[in-house]
């Protein structure tokens, strides 16, 4: 072996120890940060809380394909006090019937809409899940013009 295959084996052999002795440094970084500020988990309170009045959250979406029927929806809403967070299309455009679907155990805010909105009792249901943090979702369907919210 020459001298000069010893100084560049070397030398690569120097680099890969640095570049790991750096990712080592890194991931104790890492490790230390973690440790001292911990993940903070979103969790919905189980208990009403004082400093918050009584908002209903939703998200709105158009289920029958009539284009900005979900933002007509969304700025009604809005006039009449509920918290429209999030707007968009459903799945599909095929919903005949408008329903409100509680992402909460608790149906009574899903209710509220629904009375808002003139939508029978039957057409709320519960999907109730802790990775959302909204009260409700309107699914708007073709018997819109039905529905009574100015």
């Amino acid at each position: 072996m020459t001298s000069s295959n010893k100084d560049s084996n070397s030398f690569a052999l120097n680099a890969a120890i640095g570049f790991l002795s750096l990712l080592l440094v890194l991931l104790a970084f890492g490790l230390f940060t973690r440790w001292v500020y911990p993940r903070i988990e979103n969790q919905r309170s189980e208990e009403d809380s004082k400093l918050i009045g009584k908002i209903i959250q939703l998200e709105v979406l158009n289920g029958c394909g009539v284009p900005g029927l979900a933002n007509t929806f969304t700025t009604a809403l809005r006039k009449n006090g509920f918290d429209v967070v999030e707007t968009g299309n459903f799945k599909n455009f095929d919903m005949t019937e408008t329903v409100v679907i509680a992402r909460t155990t608790d149906k009574k805010n899903a209710r509220r809409v629904a009375e808002a909105l003139g939508i029978r009792p039957e057409n709320v249901f519960v999907e109730a899940s802790e990775d959302f943090y909204l009260d409700a979702t309107v699914v708007i369907g073709s018997d819109y013009e039905s529905l009574t919210l100015n």
